[in-house]
């Protein structure tokens, strides 16, 4: 139609311009008529312009009526198809001011009332600022699900916004069905079954066995799950990841129901549970499984450890680690350890961060043995951030003392040959310098902190032993089994005894039957305690300053809360003297030293073993110990910090009620 139009006019325009150039040509050529009636014919041109304009504006008045009714026609067609959508359609301003909807919607969200003029986020409460055209949203209004997305007209406030809602209801159910129906694997392991039933007579072991079944059974009675019993104290589990909703959410009340479980009237049996939830295979699920139940045995055991493809979770984890000791085990462990010494060019003996005489002490423990294997070791710390600077400063006293090194030049040296050995943690962010770590090919592990989610993978030997008091203790039952023609000398003795004595607080807290053989033989080849007990000394202001934290403590329920400001670069070491001497007031059994670190804060925990002070600080982000914890919360203060540890106390006296 307007290609016809747009003919015509140019035909029109072509023969008028034709006339009004050759009548005048000819006249003038031929001298043929009169000047007057020259006159009139040269005034012919522009009578036909006139027309040819008049002619050109209603073609083009024409043409704007055609294309006006075209578009009507469009957008009255465009308006019934929306208003017959299948599913809900809504206009807005800019302002989210309604301005028309389809039928489907009006009877889906507003029961057909007249909603023209008002807020879409007064309707249907929808923010149109969380909308754009690159986003989709979900929704869900009475019961079913939708899938929301906006159209803007033009990028201004003029603009009209589309907003179409796709139901997705029957979609979300599949998803969920297929999400809860996956199997998940679960593996159970009676904790020390053979140390436990050692010496029980074969009724008791019967009866035992009995009763661990009938737990079972009760545990898998409200699911279609199916268990079996791979050895005496393992079981293997299957069942739909729909009733492992319910069983967290019950908080694996199992580990509950085993503790009852009682031997000779003074033992009780307690369960380590691994379990691989979201893997794409079964295959995957049970690798899942199988690194949960590491976990949940290397933080002590008596709790379940839950990995899916989105990390770990734990519950559980009350009671307190069952000392466990394999003579071959640290044979094997030290023969190895021996071997990979000798075959390296230079050893570096690193701790975490924060140095103190747990992780030094043994450090130079082991660095005494590698000088008497005729080998070149150093240790790594950084002083400036070091708690244990006497115990070094008393070491480079001593002749034959070790080497300490700065990160940055152990980071310089290091070669392809090298050995590094991770002594009192297996976190890889809390190294004393990761950098080192990543840089030497070959690495071991020796630690005693119940096992973090973040711990070193690829370590040549990873000795770890929550049981254990310290990890002095750990590297002192190492080296006796070394092949050296002499021990190491009285000074390491002290360092390595220093370490022990920090962490059982004097032989008081974690303190098992090794820890004393350990310290027997530390003291048999020479240790000091007197030399020891110096390097716990302060000074007066220090002194001053832990009995100030110490007064400034609140109670909650059974828990001492110090929340005060340490002006002391020592806060630190003050912060966990005071956390250990909150423990002596009476009815207390855990206590908390809040304090400013930088632009963050630190908390340190302690406790007499009935609270569990390593999980309240893992849901902080810290970890640790069962007895002694600690975390560093980034971006916060001390009154932020206070509440958040009062609200997970809360959460925990609720469970425990």
């Amino acid at each position: 139609m307007k290609s016809k139009t747009h003919c015509k006019a140019l035909l029109i325009t072509g023969i008028a311009w034709l006339i009004s150039i050759l009548i005048p040509l000819i006249c003038v050529m031929t001298r043929a008529f009169p000047q007057r009636w020259l006159e009139i014919l040269l005034l012919l041109p522009l009578l036909l312009g006139l027309l040819l304009c008049l002619e050109w504006y209603q073609l083009r008045r024409t043409e704007r009526q055609e294309i006006v009714a075209v578009h009507g026609g469009i957008e009255s067609a465009g308006m019934a198809v929306l208003q017959n959508m299948a599913f809900p359609v809504l206009l807005t301003n800019h302002n989210g001011e309604i301005l028309w909807h389809n039928e489907i919607f009006g009877i889906r969200f507003t029961q057909n009332r007249n909603v023209i003029g008002k807020s879409a986020q007064d309707v249907i409460h929808l923010n149109l600022s969380t909308l754009d055209q690159n986003r989709e949203l979900l929704m869900e209004h009475n019961g079913l699900s939708y899938r929301v997305r906006a159209f803007r007209s033009v990028q201004d406030e003029q603009a009209i916004i589309a907003i179409q809602f796709l139901e997705i209801t029957d979609i979300i159910r599949l998803q969920d069905e297929q999400s809860n129906s996956r199997p998940c694997i679960i593996l159970l392991v009676i904790d020390g079954y053979n140390d436990l039933l050692q010496y029980a007579r074969e009724s008791e072991k019967v009866q035992v066995s009995a009763e661990v079944e009938r737990v079972l059974e009760h545990f898998m009675q409200k699911t279609d799950g199916v268990v079996r019993k791979v050895e005496n104290d393992l079981f293997y589990i299957i069942m739909e990841s729909r009733h492992l909703r319910k069983i967290e959410k019950n908080r694996f009340h199992i580990l509950d129901e085993a503790r009852q479980i009682r031997i000779n009237d003074h033992m009780h049996i307690t369960f380590s549970i691994g379990v691989g939830d979201g893997a794409a295979s079964l295959a995957e699920s049970e690798k899942f499984a199988r690194q949960s139940l590491d976990m949940a045995l290397g933080r002590g055991g008596d709790q379940a450890a839950v990995k899916t493809e989105n990390g770990f979770c734990f519950f559980g984890g009350a009671s307190k680690g069952v000392e466990k000791k394999s003579k071959t085990k640290i044979r094997s462990i030290a023969l190895a350890m021996q071997e990979l010494i000798k075959n390296s060019d230079q050893v570096f003996l690193m701790g975490h961060r924060f140095g103190d005489l747990d992780s030094i002490g043994a450090a130079c423990g082991l660095a005494g043995a590698v000088q008497l294997m005729q080998k070149s070791s150093y240790i790594v710390a950084d002083r400036q951030s070091c708690l244990a600077t006497q115990l070094i400063d008393r070491m480079e006293q001593y002749p034959n003392g070790p080497t300490f090194i700065e990160p940055i030049d152990a980071l310089a040296q290091v070669t392809d040959n090298s050995l590094l050995i991770v002594v009192d943690t297996h976190n890889k962010d809390i190294l004393e310098s990761v950098e080192l770590y990543h840089a030497a090919k070959y690495v071991v592990v020796i630690d005693h902190h119940r096992k973090n989610v973040n711990f070193i993978e690829n370590a040549i030997i990873f000795h770890h032993e929550p049981y254990a008091s310290s990890a002095c203790e750990m590297v002192t039952e190492i080296i006796q089994y070394f092949r050296m023609d002499t021990e190491i000398s009285a000074t390491y003795a002290d360092a390595l005894l220093s370490g022990i004595m920090l962490d059982t607080k004097n032989f008081v807290m974690r303190t098992g039957v090794r820890t004393f053989e350990a310290a027997a033989y530390l003291r048999k080849i020479g240790a000091d305690t007197i030399q020891v007990k110096t390097l716990f000394s302060n000074t007066i202001s220090m002194y001053s300053m832990r009995a100030q934290i110490v007064s400034h403590a609140e109670l909650y329920h059974n828990n001492a809360i110090s929340a005060v400001k340490i002006p002391d670069e020592n806060g630190r070491v003050l912060a966990s003297q005071a956390a250990d001497e909150l423990l002596s007031i009476q009815g207390v059994e855990a206590s908390f030293v809040i304090y400013m670190v930088g632009d963050g804060v630190s908390i340190s925990a302690r406790s007499m073993g009935n609270v569990n002070v390593q999980v309240i600080m893992e849901q902080l982000g810290g970890g640790g110990h069962q007895t002694m914890a600690a975390v560093q919360i980034p971006n916060c203060n001390i009154q932020e910090a206070k509440e958040q540890l009062l609200l997970i106390l809360e959460t925990q006296e609720k469970h425990r009620k």
